[in-house]
């Protein structure tokens, strides 16, 4: 059966530049196995798929896969997928104007619209605080940096399971070389006052006995937000570069709202549209 497809570049105004990810449109009478089948053939990130709302409170339902396993939630497929669901004319049930609202594994999400961007609102935490001894051992082990490196260390996982490392500045992260990881991974440092960026991000995960970085990723870049805020370490808004050693050029917008939500948002635009066949 043919259904609409796109493929669409989150983080980045320029195609090729930030973060792709697949959507199937119209995804209602595919099975879990027929949706996992194909996000391991897309090799992507994430491959999503779009079905029609469950809650009366959201527009549209978003199931979302790695090449190998269902996840909760993630940022950059969040943006993505609605920005799809966007272009073939779908229209927010919701009544606050400019706001979609995404029902996925981890609840209802609103994506807010503003010019040629999206952003997210960032999810709550599912664990957060200080990481035990012996994890930061095997995390920096894991970065091929040393402990003195770290300058503050975090538990910021809203669904993937990230644990996040500050360290001195952005040089810093961009000469991180990992090693194998079996952790997803964070690494966060300051850009100097006046630069671009505030901060420079980067992630890690592992995949079939590998290491594999992130180009730019949204659910990392809203954890690590809530963290930096609270901890008076960033001010809203602020933008965050990730992707630099990858050729990519990621641009992360973080924000907050009078009523204390952090949106996390940035460019999309779609790489490839025609259909496919499930």
């Amino acid at each position: 059966m043919s259904r609409p497809f796109r493929q669409v570049d989150v983080f980045a105004s320029t195609p090729y530049r930030g973060n792709p990810v697949a959507v199937v449109l119209g995804g209602d009478g595919l099975s879990t196995e027929q949706m996992q089948r194909f996000a391991h053939w897309t090799n992507l990130s994430e491959t999503t798929f779009v079905l029609p709302a469950s809650s009366a409170a959201a527009d549209y339902r978003v199931r979302i896969f790695t090449p190998v396993n269902e996840l909760p939630f993630a940022g950059h497929p969040t943006l993505g997928t609605c920005h799809a669901w966007l272009s073939v004319g779908g229209t927010s049930a919701v009544e606050r104007p400019g706001v979609v609202v995404q029902e996925c594994g981890a609840g209802l999400v609103s994506v807010r619209r503003a010019g040629n961007e999206l952003a997210f609102a960032a999810p709550p935490l599912v664990r957060s605080g200080a990481v035990d001894d012996a994890t930061l051992e095997r995390v920096v082990r894991q970065l091929g940096i040393d402990r003195a490196d770290v300058v503050d260390a975090q538990w910021v996982d809203n669904g993937p399971g990230w644990v996040a490392v500050l360290l001195a500045d952005a040089a810093a992260v961009l000469a991180v070389q990992p090693g194998p990881v079996d952790l997803m991974i964070g690494v966060v440092g300051p850009h100097p006052p006046g630069s671009p960026a505030a901060f420079e991000v980067r992630g890690f995960f592992p995949k079939d006995g590998v290491t594999v970085e992130d180009p730019v990723t949204g659910s990392l870049n809203a954890s690590l937000a809530e963290w930096l805020l609270r901890t008076g370490r960033a001010q809203a808004p602020y933008v965050a570069s990730q992707g630099a050693v990858l050729g990519r050029e990621g641009r992360v917008h973080v924000s907050r709202d009078d009523e204390g939500t952090i949106w996390v948002g940035g460019a999309t635009v779609t790489c490839v549209a025609g259909e496919v066949e499930l």
